[in-house]
């Protein structure tokens, strides 16, 4: 009777927290008109905040591994999220309450990497990770980047020394925490010496702020050169089925190196999901409305690529999506991908695919196949390719 007595009287918070109870976006005063039917339909009427995960496949979630970056010492989940796309790129912002709910079913479902970055909303991905992950802090890893000007992927780029002090200042308070886990150079800067910029991040690592250095879509000169004066940890760049450029000269380096490779695009920015054909139309504001790949007539012309990884699914009793994930897994012990959504049904999806294995002979045969395939289309516009292997 004094026990219960006592728990009746507790406060509503230290309840939820000393007895761990998980919280539902309506616990954690999100407005219901606020979250989206799919959110809504994980929550069944008195469920005491406990999502029904019966909503979506989240079989085997369990079995999510931890991988080693190289040989930083960076240890991450062997998927991470990628949170771009929910508030930059791909058409307009996702809303905060959704975006939270999700990235945090993301953690609850074991993924520990999340990605983010200063020019994905100026600032606003920044703060949502923030929001949805400060009560996890301990038990995340979270990457964010420097590199552009004004903290728009418009302005061109800056990476002066000030200028990554700046964004690392801003980082800390968008993300709320004391210290980011992995910092990457988004671009190379042609005009600032990348010795000056690793070395610049080098000092924010002996002062606490920084614990990982990482560059992004960086070429090997440029890697070797900054890797000289503070070891980089990560190097993100695009991979998957759909570009396989890095398998030439970036994979090798990094394994030489022991540089960990986060790749983002993983599933072919949606292309290698098999939900995308020539008759799909893009929000005005999706930047796949400017990638030449994406055009029409090359989408139409890239579905050989869909109906191979399509075929192999079938085989694996699997999705196209986790195919293509399980594809890049296997690739190296330390790759890491960071493919993003805004559903809860992708991502449940896209974290199934780690239960897959592809045996030694399906690799070889996916190799095989993918050599015959001439995919149409540049990944970037003139504008913009040239910000890419520097």
């Amino acid at each position: 009777m004094l026990l219960m007595f006592t728990i009746l009287f507790m406060p509503f918070s230290f309840i939820i927290t000393k007895l761990q109870i998980p919280l539902s976006p309506f616990h954690i005063g999100l407005p219901i008109s606020n979250i989206g039917k799919e959110t809504r339909n994980l929550y069944k009427k008195g469920s005491v905040g406990r999502p029904n995960f019966a909503a979506v496949n989240t079989q085997k979630t369990d079995k999510m591994k931890t991988r080693q970056l190289g040989a930083s010492g960076l240890s991450v989940s062997e998927l991470g999220l990628g949170c771009m796309g929910l508030s930059h790129g791909y058409g307009p912002a996702t809303n905060e309450n959704e975006a939270i709910t999700l990235i945090r079913h993301a953690y609850e479902l074991g993924i520990t990497f999340f990605d983010t970055a200063e020019v994905y909303g100026q600032g606003a991905n920044e703060q949502l990770v923030g929001k949805a992950l400060h009560h996890v802090r301990d038990k995340v890893i979270i990457a964010t980047k420097f590199g552009f000007n004004n903290g728009r992927n418009t302005d061109g780029l800056d990476s002066r020394p000030e200028r990554i002090r700046q964004v690392a200042e801003n980082s800390l308070r968008y993300l709320k925490t004391d210290y980011i886990d992995l910092f990457y150079q988004h671009r190379v800067d042609p005009n600032v010496p990348v010795e000056d910029v690793a070395g610049t991040v080098k000092e924010l690592i002996a002062e606490g702020k920084v614990k990982h250095f990482g560059m992004s879509e960086a070429s090997v000169q440029s890697i070797r050169r900054a890797h000289a004066i503070q070891p980089v940890a990560a190097l993100q760049s695009e991979y998957s089925m759909f570009w396989r450029e890095p398998e030439k000269e970036i994979i090798p380096l990094l394994d030489e190196l022991g540089i960990g490779f986060v790749p983002f695009s993983p599933l072919g920015k949606g292309f290698l999901t098999g939900k995308m054909t020539a008759a799909t139309e893009f929000d005005p504001t999706d930047w796949r409305n400017i990638m030449p790949r994406f055009s029409k007539e090359n989408r139409e012309a890239n579905q050989t690529i869909v109906e191979l990884v399509t075929k192999i699914a079938s085989q694996q009793n699997a999705t196209p999506a986790q195919i293509a994930l399980a594809w890049l897994l296997a690739q190296k012990p330390w790759i890491a991908p960071i493919p993003g959504t805004t559903k809860l049904s992708r991502l449940a999806e896209n974290i199934g695919s780690v239960t897959i294995t592809l045996s030694n002979d399906d690799l070889a045969n996916i190799d095989e196949a993918l050599a015959d395939i001439r995919l149409q289309g540049e990944r970037y516009p003139a504008s913009l390719a040239g910000l890419q292997g520097r």
